[in-house]
């Protein structure tokens, strides 16, 4: 089987996007070689592209870029050398690996691919109640403290460490897995016609303040909006906090999934494994 007529199966598994914007494509590779095996990895690091010739595949399918740029161009696209790409460049070309990314069609789904993986590693799935606030994700959970929340998340995320803010022993059980805490993603900024502001950290501070959410759980963060007001509210006596898991950390798990659901498209003798990338920190 060709990874072109792989890569056709999962597009058609997906809802469409438009192709002139997506970050979706081929990053490396021939789409007419014969497929040897598909791993599914979060990011194609140096480390899961070495596991991938270890199993004897040669298709791997990412959510995240290849080279460093949040345009994820299939080459370095600058004025000077990278050394840490030339080498990475070879290995691909040497073992004859195919990387395709899969990023706006998996958040395209619905549910959204990779948080339906995410919720299915935490075994929340049973748990999970509506938000009207765009990639917002709410779990009404079996009451717990915040310090058990935190090492439960540690255990399930295979970290190192986790960095949090929160009282230990404060209860919480209404928690949100939340998009990117960063100005000018998934909401409009704006002030309106009375002088109110909105934007997405505002909307999951009233969240917050409304009663809907003791916790979350962001991908990347800035430390000025939501964590701020979560810092000053835990220093106010409340029940609030904030697990900073990490962007990689929280949407591992949707790759993982990935496998799954990708083996279910393919022939029996195509084999699918799944390779973890491990937390890059270290406390």
């Amino acid at each position: 089987m060709k990874h072109k007529d792989i890569i056709a199966k999962i597009c058609a598994y997906h809802p469409p996007v438009d192709e002139s914007i997506t970050c979706d494509g081929y990053k490396a590779g021939d789409p007419e070689d014969e497929c040897t095996g598909v791993v599914t990895a979060l990011a194609p690091t140096m480390d899961v592209i070495r596991k991938t010739i270890e199993l004897g595949a040669n298709l791997l399918i990412v959510h995240e870029p290849i080279f460093y740029m949040t345009p994820d161009f299939p080459e370095w696209k600058t004025n000077f050398r990278n050394e840490v790409v030339d080498e990475k460049e070879k290995l691909i070309k040497e073992h004859h690996i195919t990387i395709w990314r899969d990023h706006d069609r998996m958040h395209a789904n619905v549910p959204d691919s990779i948080f339906s993986g995410v919720a299915w590693k935490l075994g929340w799935e049973e748990y999970q109640v509506q938000s009207s606030t765009p990639c917002t994700f709410v779990y009404h959970v079996p009451e717990t403290t915040v310090q058990e929340m935190k090492d439960f998340l540690e255990d399930r995320f295979h970290m190192n460490g986790l960095r949090y803010i929160g009282d230990p022993a404060h209860k919480i059980s209404k928690i949100a897995i939340v998009g990117h805490l960063c100005p000018g993603l998934f909401m409009e900024e704006k002030v309106d016609e009375n002088g109110h502001y909105h934007d997405y950290a505002t909307a999951i501070i009233k969240e917050m303040e409304e009663g809907r959410i003791d916790a979350v759980i962001p991908g990347e963060i800035v430390e000025w909006n939501v964590l701020s007001y979560i810092n000053d509210a835990v220093a106010l006596g409340k029940n609030k906090a904030c697990f900073n898991v990490g962007h990689f950390n929280l949407e591992e798990p949707g790759m993982e999934y990935a496998a799954k659901w990708v083996r279910d498209l393919l022939p029996e003798d195509v084999k699918v494994h799944y390779v973890r990338v491990e937390d890059q920190y270290r406390y």
